[in-house]
């Protein structure tokens, strides 16, 4: 299945394959996969585990190459991009969210989602304007000095929100977010999603099991065996 290729889209992927190992134990994670995003549009990834959806987010995100076709992202070649254009993509361009949180145990809430300020080496007042904006916005404005030990999942996963959110990435790649999260909580981090994609103004595409996220998303692309497919 492809979809229609507009020449503003924010992300284009075309003819996408990417499989590990050969011979008779070759993995074809992704086969021949085209799509596109819109700007400001979100876009739900689903499928059973072993589908494919973390090898193609991060063909898209930047940290796998695809063996044949190609991504793009904001107007950049994602899967031509030597190691410095991987990395300044990964910092001003794109940002991840995990199902592992990936907080830094020893940091606070503010001193965690300043981290990607710091690489930048943002002003310290604007640094900490933005952090205080941020944890606002996802509901920890209370919460900036505890650790992620002292909070719950839920509230860790929105550190992580907050953290990918602090260089106002262009394109947001969110791997099964409420993987670790009972159903409320997940409810609630999905909920947040959809509120911070548009108050961001930015593009965000989701690899996830929660129906309630596939019905907040603008669209869903469901992957089957490394292609998509008709719902």
């Amino acid at each position: 299945m492809s979809t229609t290729v507009g020449t503003r889209a924010a992300v284009l992927v075309e003819g996408v394959t990417r499989t590990y190992g050969s011979g008779a134990t070759a993995v074809h994670a992704v086969r021949d996969v085209s799509f596109s995003i819109a700007p400001g549009e979100l876009v739900a990834l689903v499928g059973r585990s072993g589908s494919g959806k973390t090898t193609l987010l991060n063909c898209i995100g930047g940290l796998d190459r695809p063996d044949t076709g190609r991504v793009l992202v904001d107007g950049r070649e994602v899967s031509s991009l030597d190691e410095a254009g991987l990395v300044e993509l990964r910092r001003d361009v794109v940002s991840f969210v995990f199902q592992t949180f990936g907080l830094v145990p020893v940091l606070s809430a503010a001193e965690n989602v300043g981290v990607p300020l710091r690489l930048r080496r943002v002003p310290a007042a604007d640094r900490e304007a933005r952090v205080q904006l941020l944890l606002d916005l996802v509901g920890l404005g209370d919460h900036t000095q505890q650790r992620p030990g002292e909070m719950s999942g839920g509230q860790q996963q929105r550190v992580a929100i907050a953290r990918a959110l602090a260089n106002s990435p262009r394109l947001l790649v969110a791997d099964e977010p409420t993987g670790q999260l009972d159903t409320e909580t997940g409810t609630a981090v999905m909920a947040l999603l959809r509120a911070v994609v548009e108050a961001e103004g930015m593009t965000a595409i989701v690899s996830t099991h929660d129906p309630l996220m596939v019905a907040l998303a603008d669209r869903v692309l469901h992957l089957a065996d490394g292609r998509l497919v008709e719902a």
